[in-house]
C-alpha cells in the first residue's frame, strides 16, 4: 500500500477496526476512509454500491461484522447469519465492481470444526461439524472466505482472508450479555471487587482452552499481510499459546485485585473444548505477535477502569 492510497476500514469503531485505524495512522498512511453505521449501513446494498461509486477506494479492510459471545450467539442466531452475510456480500461485491486493488476479509477461528486436531491448521476448514452455539456466525464467515476465493478465481481479484484467534484490547465490549469471555471476566471481577462479593461465577467447567491475541497485534498482522501476502489460502493469526478458562479467570482475578472465590457453573455450555491455531504460515512469512497476555490484561484493565459503563 502506498502511503497516499485511499484505504477504507469497514467497522472502524469496533475492536478490530479501531486497532487497524491506529496501526495505519501509526505507520504513516494519510488517507483513511471511515463511515459509522449510521452514515453507511453495510447491510444495505444500494447504500454500499453508492459509497463505492462515489468514494475512490484503493484498499479495503473488511472488519465490520456482528459479533458476540456464547450467550449472544445462542439467543440471536438469525441476526448473526443474516447481518454478516449481508455485510460481507455487499462490500466484497462492490469492491470488485469498483476495481479495488486489494481487500482483506476478517474471519474467525471459530469457523473450524469443533473437534478438529490441535493446533488448528488452515487446511482443517470444512473437514468436520461446527460448534453448534456459533454455527450461524461461522457459516456466514465461511461464506465470506469462499466468496473472496471465488472472486479471485473468476475475476482475478486480490482478496485475502485472515483467521484471528480470540481477541481482546482497547474498545472491547464489556456488556455481560453480548461480550466474549475475557472482557466479561474483567467486568465480573471488577464489579465483585467493588461490591465485596464473596464469589464470582464463571460459565462452564473452566476446562476449555483458549488463545488470546491483542487487537493491536492483529492490526499489525493485517497491515503486514496486506503488504506482503498474495495467496488465495486463508491465514491464521494468533500467538500459538493457549490457556484454560480456569487459568484465565485466575489471571484476571489477580490483575483486578479481587480476593473472593471463583465458582464454575457447569450447567452452562463450554463451547469448543480447545481452540489453538497453528501460526506456522504467518510465521513463515515473517510475522509474530509481540504483546504477552499478562501485559495485555494489565493495559486492558486500565482502559476498562476509565470507561463509563452506564449504557453497558
Amino acid at each position: 500500500m502506498d502511503f497516499h492510497s485511499n484505504i477504507y476500514v469497514a467497522g472502524h469503531n469496533g475492536l478490530v477496526g479501531s486497532a487497524i485505524v491506529r496501526a495505519l495512522e501509526g505507520a504513516g498512511y494519510q488517507h483513511i476512509i471511515t463511515r459509522t453505521s449510521r452514515e453507511l449501513d453495510l447491510r444495505n446494498k444500494e447504500a454500499v454500491d453508492r459509497f463505492f461509486e462515489t468514494e475512490p477506494v484503493d484498499y479495503v479492510f473488511l472488519a465490520a461484522a456482528k459479533v458476540g459471545g456464547i450467550l449472544a450467539n445462542n439467543e440471536y442466531p438469525a441476526d448473526f447469519i443474516r447481518d454478516n452475510l449481508l455485510i460481507q456480500t455487499n462490500v466484497i461485491d462492490a469492491a470488485y465492481r469498483a476495481n479495488v486493488s486489494k481487500l482483506l476479509f476478517l474471519g474467525s477461528t471459530c469457523i473450524y470444526p469443533k473437534f478438529a486436531p490441535q493446533p488448528l491448521k488452515e487446511e482443517y476448514l470444512l473437514t468436520g461439524e461446527l460448534e453448534p452455539t456459533n454455527e450461524p456466525y461461522a457459516i456466514a464467515k465461511i461464506a465470506g472466505i469462499k466468496m473472496c476465493q471465488s472472486y479471485n478465481r473468476q475475476y482475478g481479484t486480490r482478496f485475502i482472508s485472515v483467521m484471528p484467534t480470540n481477541l481482546y484490547g482497547p474498545g472491547d465490549n464489556f456488556d455481560l450479555q453480548t461480550s466474549h469471555v475475557l472482557p466479561a471476566l474483567i467486568r465480573k471481577f471488577h464489579e465483585a471487587k467493588l461490591n465485596q462479593a464473596p464469589t464470582v461465577e464463571v460459565w462452564g467447567s473452566g476446562t476449555p482452552r483458549r488463545e488470546f491475541l491483542h487487537s493491536d497485534d492483529l492490526a499489525e498482522a493485517c497491515l503486514f499481510l496486506m503488504n506482503h501476502y498474495e495467496g488465495n489460502e486463508i491465514v491464521n493469526i494468533g500467538v500459538g499459546i493457549d490457556i484454560s478458562i480456569r487459568e484465565l479467570a485466575e489471571r484476571v482475578k489477580e490483575v483486578v485485585g479481587y480476593e473472593g472465590e471463583i465458582t464454575f457453573n457447569t450447567s452452562a455450555p463450554d463451547g469448543t473444548p480447545r481452540k489453538l491455531v497453528d501460526v506456522s504460515r504467518i510465521a513463515g512469512l515473517g510475522w509474530s505477535a509481540r504483546i504477552s497476555l499478562d501485559e495485555g490484561l494489565q493495559s486492558v484493565y486500565q482502559d476498562f477502569q476509565g470507561l463509563d459503563l452506564v449504557e453497558q
